[in-house]
């Protein structure tokens, strides 16, 4: 991003680019508005969705004793732009996108910055998204973690690619800060923003994190796919357990399926061989924070009712403990029924024994909310 001294018509420039330069760089001034004040709606649409009834955040998170996933939610939120205390919301401060706005729009102000601030807003705007994009992932590799029965094989790949991710991130990052003086030096004299300008291997700023996030919706779908063919081949019925863990599939490729279009979506932004123009982080940030607090809200809320024999403790602190088994086929077995058994049961002991886990089935899996 670069400014100059004086709106001055260019000199070498051809007066067809000057001006798809001027139109690229007003874009991102109107689209980063949108995604504040989409922020800003579902916020309060989470806030005061049900007049009768508290917010769902106060409902599902706040009650929650001082653990990891609660710390991660008001984190999210946090530093999505939403100060919240324990006992009650204050002012919304939508401090991520705030920035993104004050930040577009004080720099398009002829005067206000020069290269050496424009160069290191360019890189510090990438870090803060990265930010919010890690912290997001650590709560992903958690649920990846719980769908694969707690495994530490699946938990120590995932955080080997996710250091690895983070890794190739800062190095296109620093490689990327060397070169963008000389990138925009060509723009300075024309006294408009070049957020819009782009070059050399700054298009793959985000290519390890979408790869990261390919692999993790990989591990998602393959568990939805798994969990589908089952139902379809057994005919499950209204297995509350398998409902939730249904929704804990769903929000999850929900989720990496968003995230990841993004992600593309942004390096094809910056590639000039595409016509898809700059439109700024401000509808990135906005989403990720959108679709993780939903995510965590809906699945605290399916939980929020424990049925007899579903405890709500864990090594993390307030996540329910589902009596699922890690195959799908085993679990139907644990369930299975015949008309003679049932019709041998009382009502009150077929509720018991449907909601608690059997006698050497210790696999169990850990919902983060």
């Amino acid at each position: 991003m670069a400014s100059s001294s004086s709106p001055s018509a260019p000199v070498d420039m051809d007066t067809g680019k000057y001006i798809a330069l001027l139109i690229g760089d007003l874009i991102p001034l109107y689209v980063v508005l949108v995604g504040l004040t989409w922020i800003l709606h579902d916020y309060f649409v989470t806030l005061e969705d049900e007049p009768q009834a508290p917010p769902p955040k106060i409902r599902y998170i706040w009650p929650q004793r001082l653990s990891f996933s609660k710390v991660m939610f008001f984190w999210v939120r946090l530093f999505h732009g939403i100060r919240e205390s324990r006992m009650r919301t204050t002012t919304p401060s939508i401090m991520l996108l705030l920035f993104d706005v004050i930040q577009i729009h004080v720099f398009a102000i002829p005067g206000i910055t020069n290269k050496n601030l424009c160069v290191a807003m360019d890189t510090i705007i990438r870090v803060v998204g990265a930010v919010l994009l890690w912290s997001v992932e650590l709560i992903m590799q958690l649920r990846i973690y719980a769908l694969y029965g707690c495994s530490k094989r699946i938990a120590t790949l995932n955080l080997l690619l996710f250091v690895a991710s983070i890794a190739a991130f800062l190095w296109i990052l620093i490689h990327n800060h060397a070169h963008r003086a000389s990138v925009i030096a060509g723009v300075l004299p024309l006294g408009i923003p070049a957020a819009s300008v782009h070059s050399g291997i700054e298009w793959a700023q985000w290519v390890p994190a979408a790869i990261y996030e390919v692999i993790l919706f990989g591990f998602a779908l393959y568990k939805t796919l798994e969990s589908t063919i089952v139902s379809v081949r057994y005919g499950y019925g209204q297995d509350r357990r398998l409902s939730i863990y249904g929704l804990l599939l769903r929000d999850n490729v929900f989720y990496f399926f968003g995230v990841a279009g993004l992600l593309v979506f942004n390096n094809l932004m910056v590639l000039n061989l595409t016509h898809i123009p700059w439109f700024s982080y401000g509808p990135f940030h906005a989403a990720v924070g959108i679709l993780t607090s939903r995510m965590m809200i809906n699945l605290r809320k399916a939980t929020s009712h424990d049925p007899p024999g579903l405890t709500s403790t864990s090594a993390f602190g307030s996540a329910g403990t589902l009596g699922i088994q890690n195959s799908a086929r085993h679990e139907f077995e644990e369930h299975r029924w015949t008309k003679e058994e049932e019709d041998g049961l009382g009502s009150e002991s077929v509720e018991s024994i449907e909601f608690a886990p059997r006698e050497g089935s210790p696999e169990k899996l850990v919902v983060m909310a």
